[in-house]
């Protein structure tokens, strides 16, 4: 077989099967082309309807852009070109005269990540729209460019939705801290790497967290409550009683609300529980964010029972939980210190979870574990938090509660069969003992109305105790004294209205109020006037939010009530009067 020959054969009929494969278009394909891509003639038509050609490229009203320098034909270009009258539309169309600034300078990567070109298109007029006014620097202002538009609607929206955690960033690199990303809002720390962004598990060395010092001395960043007590600026009458409900402080906390405590000086609330986290709120009804979140910081496997400010100035946060140590946070120095063993008392404080602190601010005393035949109360300077003494209680069961004096020098012990004793700690012994009335499983005891001087023992007018039953006696200590503490005082008044057992008692600084709740009872919360003793009526109501109370606190000028429930909610009512 030749191969040249079926090679020239195969290569003719391709070339043949090519050639009939090119057909002329019909004019049915040629009109639906022209439809969908249209062609040369038909663009030209296009222009002509809008007046542009290319022979009226040189006529009033078109703008020529040219690569070289655009300032130099100012002159040829008429007023009507350049300047417009706001004839009351909001955005108009504005052709530029002079060439844009090319993209991708240094300044531009800077400040956004992209840009629309028709905002330099465009002017807005913020005083035809009523809702824009309010984007005005001064009164008088009225166009702004598209670009400047576009600023001031971010900024209006960041001044009422500041900018959340995650997207601040660092501004300080030089820090030691600065991989932390993190502002004011939040403040958390890890036990492994300081920088972090996790839980903090403080060690023995203890950690530094940022400082809030900062933040406490900013002028006019706080409005600085009134000092401790008020006293003869307002009266509030019995059984009626003016409670508005304000805000409330935070969203849901992940677990139940345990322990609260407001600033001897700043309106801060603190607040915590067992999910291990500190929350330090800013009491404010201001909007448009009332009640902000100003710090909050976790320990690890620590849930947390007790959460205190250090009286008298409130510059330290004490907190512990079912462990056998506490921990205490510095909030002007940021540094968190871990106090993990009570030497020679090792065996009596097995926990540290139940500890109160003292008004001047210079004793902490620590609950000890139950022993049998009675309990003990250890005693540390709250300073240097060495041991200084202990107060032992007899009886059976062990101690029930225990309170400190109004002047800080000394202590109240009560045991769960009611005995209680007065310890002096400025002779370090019990100068009085005492049972209460009735006491079947003695629960709590609450001491306030401070400001009695040495009229009475401590300096506290009223002395309550709650019981496992739900009643709560309260006593008048008016002709207590160191050597004259009666062994069965007569209560004042017997309050039958829980049914449950007593949890929670407190005073107001005023000494004017008295709040008494049960965490075993929805809604179990009553309010009491002093010095009347009689229970206000129209407050709580059925339909008071406040379900099961785990915690409760008053403000330091009396003026606020909190109450946290177990679903971890923190409500806030402003008293009135």
């Amino acid at each position: 077989m030749n191969v040249d020959a079926i090679d020239g054969r195969s290569l003719d009929a391709f070339e043949g099967f090519e050639s009939e494969g090119q057909e002329d278009k019909d004019i049915t394909e040629f009109e639906l082309e022209k439809a969908v891509f249209g062609d040369q003639a038909g663009f030209h038509e296009q222009l002509k309807e809008h007046g542009i050609s290319r022979d009226n490229r040189n006529q009033p009203g078109i703008i020529q852009r040219d690569v070289g320098d655009a300032a130099d034909d100012l002159h040829l270009l008429k007023d009507a070109d350049i300047f417009i009258i706001d004839s009351g539309q909001n955005v108009r169309n504005f052709p530029l005269a002079f060439p844009l600034r090319e993209r991708g300078s240094s300044s531009d990567r800077s400040e956004v990540a992209w840009h629309d070109s028709d905002d330099d298109h465009v002017m807005v007029s913020l005083q035809n729209n009523p809702r824009l006014r309010k984007l005005r620097n001064y009164e008088g202002e009225d166009l702004v460019s598209g670009n400047e538009y576009t600023k001031r609607l971010r900024r209006q929206f960041e001044r009422l939705y500041p900018v959340p955690d995650w997207a601040s960033r660092t501004r300080d690199h030089k820090h030691q801290n600065s991989n932390i990303n993190r502002s004011l809002n939040t403040f958390h720390a890890s036990s492994q790497d300081s920088s972090s962004e996790g839980e903090m598990s403080v060690d023995s060395g203890g950690t530094s967290v940022p400082p809030l010092a900062k933040l406490l001395q900013t002028p006019g960043a706080f409005v600085q409550a009134k000092q401790h007590i008020v006293t003869g600026k307002r009266k509030l009458r019995p059984e009626v009683i003016d409670m508005q409900r304000t805000k409330d402080v935070g969203s849901a906390q992940p677990s139940a609300i345990t322990s609260l405590d407001f600033h001897p000086n700043h309106p801060l609330l603190l607040s915590s529980g067992p999910a291990s986290t500190v929350f330090l709120h800013h009491i404010s009804s201001q909007p448009p964010n009332p009640n902000p979140l100003l710090t909050s910081l976790h320990i690890s496997s620590t849930p947390l029972t007790t959460t205190v400010f250090q009286p008298p100035n409130g510059t330290k946060i004490l907190f512990a939980g079912r462990r056998r140590y506490f921990h205490s946070w510095d909030l002007s120095s940021g540094r968190v210190e871990k106090v993990s063993r009570l030497y020679g008392h090792q065996q009596e404080q097995k926990s540290m979870e139940r500890f109160k602190l003292s008004s001047c601010g210079r004793w902490m005393a620590l609950a000890g574990s139950p022993r049998k035949g009675g309990g003990v109360i250890n005693v540390l300077n709250a300073h240097t938090m060495q041991w200084v003494a202990e107060v032992r209680v007899e009886g059976k069961g062990g101690v029930a509660d225990f309170e400190w004096w109004g002047d800080g020098e000394g202590l109240m012990v009560i045991g769960k069969g009611g005995e209680a004793v007065e310890w002096d700690g400025r002779q370090k012994k019990i100068v009085g003992r005492w049972v209460d009335e009735g006491a079947v499983g003695t629960t709590i005891v609450a001491m306030g109305g401070r400001g009695g001087g040495a009229k009475y023992l401590g300096a506290d007018k009223w002395v309550a105790v709650g019981s496992s039953s739900g009643i709560v006696n309260i006593y008048d200590r008016k002709s207590w004294s160191g050597s004259q503490v009666p062994t069965n005082p007569k209560p004042t008044r017997m309050f039958h209205q829980l049914t449950t057992p007593t949890s929670h008692l407190a005073f107001s600084a005023d000494g004017q109020l008295m709040v008494m709740a049960s965490r075993w009872k929805r809604d179990a919360l009553r309010l009491v006037h002093l010095p009347s003793c009689t229970v206000y009526k129209n407050w709580p109501t059925s339909s008071t939010p406040l379900g099961r109370i785990t915690a409760l606190a008053f403000s330091r000028d009396s003026e606020m009530l909190a109450v946290a429930n177990e679903q971890g909610k923190l409500r806030l009512w402003e008293i009135r009067g």
